[in-house]
């Protein structure tokens, strides 16, 4: 697998406050001048959105595991092609809500697909690029819980508690198979907290400390 140095993804589960350390990180890096694209699993592309439309829409219950994890791929074909390699390509930091993790931990540990066949499907779907930093933010069963209260849920987000204990279960044995890319962080803490420690992961690690 081929890592791109400026490659950042974010990886969790649903309310783990990914969206938002994203947003944070993309800000400090703007004001040291560097240009930042941040992508979106599934989406970012014409027709990756479209395909989100369909992996989220409730009225589609009947979606095998197969096709589930086949549209996530495909979606992340079209946004490696169009938008992850040409931004590397210019410089850019490239930050992914959501990457090829995600596909080895809800389609592979959640719903139980082949580990052998996720991890060919990941390799054909990425071309073989990969983050060079990935940030698993954990957060626990009863904050999950606590904090999904009083919100709609999508098709995935309906899958029930025992799949995401499956899908955290997942994230948290691949950051420890995988401890020189994935940077496991309690999501509990505050939001101030958890940029912080991004943040100096990310100089330290991808060898900003001079450029910054």
């Amino acid at each position: 697998m081929k890592k791109a140095s400026r490659f950042v993804s974010f990886e969790g589960i649903d309310f783990s406050g990914k969206t938002t350390q994203i947003s944070l990180l993309a800000k400090r890096l703007k004001e040291k001048g560097f240009g930042v694209d941040i992508l979106r699993e599934p989406g970012g592309t014409p027709i990756s959105e479209r395909i989100r439309e369909i992996l989220l829409d409730k009225n589609h219950l009947e979606m095998t595991a197969i096709s589930e994890m086949l549209l996530f791929s495909a979606a992340r074909n079209q946004l490696v092609t169009q938008k992850v390699l040409p931004a590397l390509q210019n410089g850019n930091f490239v930050i992914a809500d959501r990457y090829v993790d995600s596909t080895t931990v809800y389609q592979g540990y959640g719903r139980k697909i082949d580990m052998q066949i996720i991890n060919d499907v990941n390799r054909i779907a990425t071309m073989g690029h990969m983050p060079s930093l990935t940030f698993f933010i954990d957060i626990d069963e009863a904050t999950f819980q606590e904090r999904a209260r009083n919100t709609s849920a999508d098709r995935l987000e309906q899958a029930g508690i025992d799949f995401f204990r499956r899908v955290r279960e997942g994230y948290l044995e691949l950051a420890k198979k995988e401890k020189q890319r994935i940077v496991t962080i309690d999501g509990r803490q505050t939001v101030g907290a958890i940029q912080n420690e991004i943040w100096e992961c990310v100089t330290k690690k991808m060898h900003l400390i001079d450029e910054v």
